[in-house]
């Protein structure tokens, strides 16, 4: 399985963790925007959460993950979670400035504007946790196979 792909399958583990902490955000009615409704609300599509969690998925999977395994080796830090959560903070702060350069930023002006920040760097860094720790468990495992495969007996 090549980096990119070992990407895409944390990102999709990461994806899925972080979409129950946003389906309980849902749920109990908190008036921190979810990461989903504010896809929809940036889209435009202010009512439409299943574009908000249809592009969320595809922007965890598609974009961070795979773009998580094409920088691994690249990032700072020495272990898998932290270099997740560096890079996935990293993606926040790159969110957070395009929406305030090219989008609307009356989008964190309401009661919740802050809350909703605080929301998505707690989610984003618990994104990188588990993108980074799922990452460094398909390495670890690809190493070991490559160490059984180099100490197997020949073939014939």
């Amino acid at each position: 399985m090549s980096r990119v792909q070992k990407g895409m399958v944390a990102g999709l583990a990461a994806t899925v963790a972080v979409s129950m902490l946003e389906l309980g955000n849902l749920a109990i009615g908190s008036p921190v925007m979810a990461f989903p409704a504010f896809i929809a609300e940036t889209l435009g599509l202010h009512d439409n959460l299943m574009v908000g969690w249809l592009v969320h998925l595809a922007i965890g999977v598609l974009v961070l993950g795979g773009g998580f395994g094409f920088l691994y080796a690249k990032l700072p830090t020495s272990t898998a979670a932290t270099r997740g959560i560096v890079y996935a903070v990293g993606a926040f702060t790159v969110l957070l400035v395009g929406i305030f350069m090219v989008g609307d930023p009356r989008i964190f002006a309401g009661s919740d504007g802050f809350g909703t920040v605080g929301w998505m760097l707690m989610t984003h860094a618990i994104f990188g946790i588990v993108l980074g720790s799922v990452y460094g468990i398909l390495m670890a495992r690809e190493k070991r196979e490559l160490r059984a495969m180099v100490g197997a007996a020949p073939a014939h």
